[in-house]
């Protein structure tokens, strides 16, 4: 038997050839991208799990007489119920929904030529988040909430002077602000400010 005919085999072998892949995939995808850039390493455990999990139920449900949109259904509801309840970023969920998507793709394994084609739409996947990654990163802001004491400066026409203040007092380069809270009787108000961190680069 070929590899490719292997490949697209529901045997035991061609399950777990193609599960070799796809934790190879995800590996890349989830340590070395998502960590690396995120930082949120209570997720990885969480999301090697959902990938190992799809992919076999997927190579499972292909061995039964189920149609492959109820399964992904079934993903869905699924989801719902277990995330509704924390608190994740866009960001995270784009890379939830990434990593069903590629944990589904790998247990088909049915892009003809099977192994080019597999390792032509997971390169572009992986190849893709690492460019917007790298882009985000690097026009990204950070943010700080600070105090401040000079309400007349809050003016929209003194702006570049509130900035160049903000600057001085930081000694942050300030790009952008905006206004959370002003409390006039003590003369103060609280303000998100954003820079540019370049010692995170």
């Amino acid at each position: 038997m070929s590899l490719e005919e292997l490949l697209l085999s529901n045997t035991l072998q061609g399950i777990l050839i193609r599960f070799s892949f796809n934790l190879a995939v995800l590996f890349i995808l989830i340590r070395l991208i998502y960590y690396r850039f995120v930082k949120k390493e209570e997720y990885v455990f969480s999301f090697f799990l959902m990938g190992t999990i799809i992919f076999l139920l997927v190579s499972l449900l292909t061995t039964v007489n189920i149609q492959l949109g109820m399964a992904l259904g079934l993903f869905a509801v699924f989801g719902i119920l277990r995330f509704r309840t924390v608190n994740y970023t866009a960001k995270d969920m784009t890379y939830i929904f990434t990593i069903i998507g590629i944990s589904v793709i790998n247990s088909q394994a049915n892009i003809p030529p099977p192994v080019i084609g597999g390792l032509v739409v997971n390169s572009i996947i992986i190849i893709l988040a690492i460019i917007l990654e790298l882009f985000l990163k690097k026009n990204a802001l950070t943010r700080v909430v600070v105090r401040y004491n000079k309400l007349k400066l809050l003016n929209p026409d003194l702006r570049d002077e509130l900035l160049t203040d903000l600057t001085e007092r930081t000694g942050l380069n300030i790009e952008k602000i905006r206004i959370l809270r002003i409390n006039i009787a003590k003369g103060r108000a609280l303000l998100e400010v954003f820079f540019r961190d370049h010692s995170a680069s």
